[in-house]
């Protein structure tokens, strides 16, 4: 089957189309030509896959072990029968949400990253969309450490950042958390602001998200301001790419090294997909360390 692959990058900062494939039928050669593309484009859509939760569940698993679903209310996985499995949806039937998230437009973020080893890759297979809107965008953070100002670079040199893990990417808080927290005692883990990529060996600078981040070390004033300037550079910078979305689209990214987030997105349409995570073998390193 890998004689039949064809990888097409999108030209754009990341992001590549692999063609001539059914994931539910691929051997090892394919899957090692799929590994290879995905460490140099960062983002792979496979368009046209007609995935139910178990071969999504089979394939994601060939980068390495699930992780449990992070979201439902109460804490709660939405299908205890499959609970690596996410649901986002923005559908309620009979008053009951079907999945996480809602219509909330999200920020740019990296997955979990209040977790001490957050998830390696994420994958996101669409069940229903709408015929506009609720788009996903992907930021290269390979690039955005690369094209860092000189003196930005040298000021998160040795510096870390906390992550906050009280909130979703939407806003929303998470079940079993306060509603406020000063920055020391807030919830969450403290990762170095670049790290080296296992697979890759490159540097890529690792924010997570921006509300409730704080710089260890650093007055409060200092460390917003230096927060402020490293997500000025995000949303300025040119190195992005938007997926739009078909019914059967299965997009893996790699957590790692870049930002997503999801669109505006029509309140009266409906759009519903099934997400997984991957572990990944240990905590993020520095880039700068020995």
């Amino acid at each position: 089957m890998s004689n039949a692959l064809k990888v097409v990058p999108t030209g754009a900062a990341l992001g590549a189309d692999i063609e001539g494939v059914d994931l539910r039928e691929i051997d090892d050669a394919a899957f090692k030509v799929i590994e290879d593309a995905w460490h140099d484009n960062l983002v792979l859509r496979f368009r046209g896959q007609k995935l139910d939760d178990d071969s999504l569940a089979d394939f994601s698993a060939r980068f390495g072990d699930l992780d449990m679903a992070p979201t439902g209310r109460g804490g709660t996985p939405y299908d205890p029968s499959r609970p690596e499995i996410t649901v986002l949806s923005n559908i309620v039937e009979d008053g009951k949400e079907l999945g996480a998230l809602g219509n909330s437009e999200l920020v740019w973020h990296q997955d979990m990253t209040y977790n001490d080893v957050p998830p390696k890759a994420s994958l996101l297979h669409a069940r229903e969309v709408p015929e506009t809107g609720g788009d996903t965008s992907f930021y290269n953070m390979y690039r955005a450490y690369e094209t860092l100002p000189v003196d930005l670079r040298q000021r998160i040199q040795g510096l870390a950042c906390k992550h906050d893990a009280t909130r979703t990417s939407s806003g929303d808080l998470r079940h079993g958390y306060e509603e406020s927290y000063s920055h020391e005692e807030r919830p969450g883990a403290v990762h170095p602001f670049v790290i080296r990529h296992p697979a890759t060996g490159k540097p890529a600078l690792f924010l997570g998200r921006r509300p409730n981040a704080y710089v260890p070390g650093l007055s409060v004033e200092e460390g917003d301001a230096l927060l402020d300037a490293l997500w000025d550079h995000i949303n300025n910078g040119p190195h992005h790419w938007t997926q739009n979305w078909r019914v059967g689209d299965l997009v893996i990214w790699d957590n790692r090294c870049a930002l997503h987030r999801r669109n505006a997105l029509d309140p009266t349409t409906r759009r519903h997909m099934h997400r997984t995570q991957v572990r990944d073998d240990a905590r993020p390193v520095a880039a700068w360390a020995s």
